[in-house]
């Protein structure tokens, strides 16, 4: 005889505490849960508006510039401290966890043109408005407030840097090397520099009168690019003597930052407005533009995922834009926020950091309705159901309207109305030259194909 006997795990029905939710066996089969998709569909409607109620990205800001901010740097190895650079010649080193500067150095007569640090994070360089390359210490990151009062009492310590370099001409910018102790220079002439001598290593003299911005690839190590005076991007290679490759745009550009996951990509902050994503491999055309911004871009840098970038522009904004996309997907603002100089996105990825004209730094969530802190498993099992649900339903009309939806300050408004119409003017009368022209003299070209003047090989 046979007996069919229940058998049940006591661990698939019963709560461990009684501060646990009762479990519920389901089945999941198609046939059961005929209203699965509009009842999911309403869930994804729900997540979208709730990231509306609860967008606050900004979290607060640092205060103690007396001058505008030229420039940011992130610690390589401590997430909390930051270098900040001003036009009076002042470098801050704040501590962004308690929100206070560790150390003020008066570093320059000028302005503070650019910062770099070595990977290790034990010193940093600066530059200013003459030809004076200084090495200052770097606070340690763990670090007693007594210890901090008597490195401040201490003038050798906090006003003198640990070494100073004259070099022959103006030098702008400055960036180091992720592995070996060379850095590079940018200003009248292009040089190359170990940490160990006085003198440069090695001088580039590309035919421009100068360039303002250069930069190290993460990746291949021994590549950097540089923006320079006649609206060029160069790359080099620190083992050859001359440029790899340069590429004319129509209009100058004012920045450019590296991937830091695809070797090949960086993307470039332009005048006219817009940001163009480059193959350096094949620099002819953009692989990707993008627009949103109503004013010059001035400033912009990569998240450590390489799957996004946020720029800072004249316009007094920040945008968030992914690498593949032509439209930003986040833009933030202020009423008292000016100009954008510099922007940073941490190493943490959560994180965004900008400086602007009116001396104050400002630090912002990279998702703006991100919770902060310790999340519960549940709470953190809901968050992912709900980004799932909002990806899988964000082309339907309605969600896709509200997730985009963004309020923007006046100026940019009727900014970008006028940019519009400048645009819509453009493209009428290149439609009427092409009517009245024999067919082929005027061609048809995108935005990307506008962006580039010439290729020199």
């Amino acid at each position: 005889m046979k007996v069919k006997v229940i058998s049940r795990n006591v661990q698939d029905y019963v709560r461990e505490t009684k501060h646990d939710i009762h479990k519920v066996p389901r089945n999941i089969d198609p046939k059961l849960h005929p209203l699965r998709i509009p009842r999911e569909y309403q869930r994804a409607l729900n997540a979208v508006k709730m990231d509306k109620i609860f967008a606050k990205p900004f979290l607060f800001s640092l205060h103690g510039h007396v001058d505008p901010v030229e420039c940011l740097m992130k610690h390589p190895k401590s997430l909390s401290t930051l270098v900040s650079g001003a036009f009076d010649g002042t470098i801050k080193i704040w501590d962004l966890m308690h929100r206070k500067c560790h150390k003020t150095i008066q570093a320059h007569e000028g302005a503070v043109r650019d910062l770099c640090s070595p990977n290790h994070g034990k010193y940093f360089y600066s530059v200013g408005d003459n030809t004076v390359i200084k090495q200052w210490k770097m606070i340690p990151k763990a670090c007693s407030s007594k210890e901090l009062e008597e490195e401040d009492d201490d003038e050798d310590s906090s006003d003198k840097p640990l070494t100073s370099i004259v070099a022959k001409t103006n030098i702008i910018g400055i960036d180091h090397h992720i592995k070996k102790p060379l850095f590079v220079t940018c200003g009248e002439s292009i040089d190359l520099w170990d940490e160990s001598r006085p003198s440069s290593l090695k001088t580039y003299k590309p035919s421009i009168d100068s360039t303002y911005k250069i930069k190290f690839n993460p990746i291949e190590s021994e590549l950097f690019a540089c923006a320079g005076s006649d609206r060029s991007i160069i790359l080099f290679d620190s083992r050859q003597n001359e440029h790899i490759r340069k590429v004319i745009l129509a209009m100058r550009s004012n920045n450019l930052a590296w991937n830091p996951m695809e070797a090949f990509h960086f993307t470039v902050a332009n005048e006219d407005h817009n940001l163009y994503t480059f193959d350096m491999r094949q620099m002819n055309e953009p692989m990707s533009a993008h627009l949103d911004h109503v004013a010059a871009v001035i400033d912009l840098d990569y998240s450590p995922t390489g799957k996004e970038f946020v720029a800072g522009s004249y316009d007094k904004t920040l945008r968030i834009f992914p690498e593949n996309r032509i439209h930003s997907r986040e833009v933030y603002h202020t009423k008292r926020m000016q100009r954008m100089t510099s922007v940073l996105w941490t190493l943490d990825s959560k994180y965004i950091i900008c400086g602007s004209d009116e001396m104050d730094i400002r630090v912002w969530k990279a998702k703006a309705s991100e919770k902060l802190g310790p999340k519960m498993l549940r709470e953190e099992l809901s968050m992912r159901y709900q980004e799932k649900l909002k990806e899988t339903f964000g082309s339907h009309p309605e969600i896709k309207r509200i997730a985009r939806h963004r309020h923007v300050p006046k100026h940019i408004y009727h900014g970008k109305k006028e940019k519009e119409s400048m645009i819509n003017a453009i493209k009428r009368k290149e439609a009427n030259r092409r009517a009245h022209s024999k067919p082929g003299t005027v061609p048809k070209l995108s935005v990307k194909e506008k962006a580039v003047v010439k290729e020199i090989e």
